[in-house]
């Protein structure tokens, strides 16, 4: 399969508040993350400052004579809240290039089928007591680009502080992004209010859907972010779990019945699909990232992705799973 690079292109910023989460900047297809998990991403606070949000640019082009050598991404960037994007010491340390390894050359894209959807929202949640981390890549289910890209840190609303700073410690402190994380994290409620603006924006909400998805649907890799954690999360933050997260298509089992084999995780497919794994395992977006590869490749080789699991609208907790042969 064969990707090439692309030049970076302006998408939406989310910001805090539900209404200018519509603001434009320049925010684009992909986190570029290519940290072994061994390395720290050192001083990634040097890209929050307390002066005003610069103006949205392509910092691609006000480099040219950027290198293509590797460079950590700016992971305040990709939550929109990188205040530095006007001093070029930052932008020549830290990646700003979200459009990263993901763009399908054309010869790919035309053995493709067609699908069902129009969109594909790759999400995958981090966080074993509550949720960590909420990224979500939008893929053009007919050129298997990334659209766009929104990502959150969250941060716990049952916990002790002291809790806290144990738990991000042993998830995010290893592979240093426990700063940013404390510097950028909001409660869950807020993550969704943000999260819901990013998706009317792109027409993926519709009031005569009743809140359900409009020609995109989530993909995940197993069924625990939606069927299990989402559900936990808003119960503990005491929210009504919303419609859109009634139905998503585990790409396990999509696996399981196209390729004829059972591959019990990400790094299962990636292996047997000789696809490298990139960035940090465990770190939400770049875990993301990965499993989009993995549905690129599957979409390349002809897939055709339907969902595998929905609810009972008029009771939540039963979950209909529609394939017969299924990873359980």
């Amino acid at each position: 399969m064969a990707f090439s690079r692309v030049p970076l292109s302006r998408a939406p910023l989310c910001r805090h508040s539900y209404l200018s989460s519509l603001l434009p900047f320049s925010f684009s297809h992909l986190t570029l993350s290519l940290l072994p998990n061994r390395t720290r991403l050192n001083n990634l606070s040097a890209s929050l400052s307390t002066q005003e949000p610069a103006p949205s640019i392509d910092s691609s082009s006000a480099n040219p004579k950027q290198s293509n050598r590797w460079k950590p991404m700016c992971l305040y960037f990709t939550q929109g809240k990188c205040t530095m994007m006007n001093d070029p010491i930052h932008l020549e340390k830290f990646n700003h290039n979200c459009s990263g390894e993901l763009k399908v050359s054309s010869p790919t894209v035309k053995q493709t089928r067609s699908q069902q959807l129009d969109f594909f929202l790759v999400l995958d949640l981090e966080g074993k007591v509550e949720i960590l981390e909420f990224p979500v890549l939008m893929l053009d289910a007919k050129t298997m680009d990334v659209v766009d890209m929104f990502h959150r840190f969250v941060r716990p609303s049952a916990m002790s502080e002291q809790r806290i700073n144990e738990y991000i410690e042993g998830k995010y402190g290893k592979i240093g992004v426990d700063r940013v994380w404390h510097d950028t994290a909001i409660p869950f409620e807020e993550v969704i209010q943000q999260f819901e603006a990013w998706m009317v924006q792109h027409d993926l909400l519709g009031k005569e859907l009743n809140g359900r998805l409009s020609r995109a649907a989530f993909v995940t890799c197993g069924n625990w972010d939606l069927k299990t954690k989402v559900p936990q999360q808003c119960e503990v933050s005491r929210m009504v779990l919303p419609p859109y997260f009634m139905e998503w298509i585990n790409l396990k089992d999509i696996y399981l019945n196209f390729y004829k084999r059972r591959a019990t995780g990400m790094i299962t497919m990636m292996k047997e699909l000789q696809i490298p794994l990139v960035g940090s395992h465990h770190l939400g977006i770049d875990d993301t990232k990965n499993i989009a590869r993995v549905l690129q490749h599957m979409l390349a080789d002809g897939a055709l992705l339907k969902i595998t699991a929905r609810r009972n609208p008029g009771n939540p907790e039963n979950v209909e799973f529609f394939f017969r042969n299924r990873i359980r």
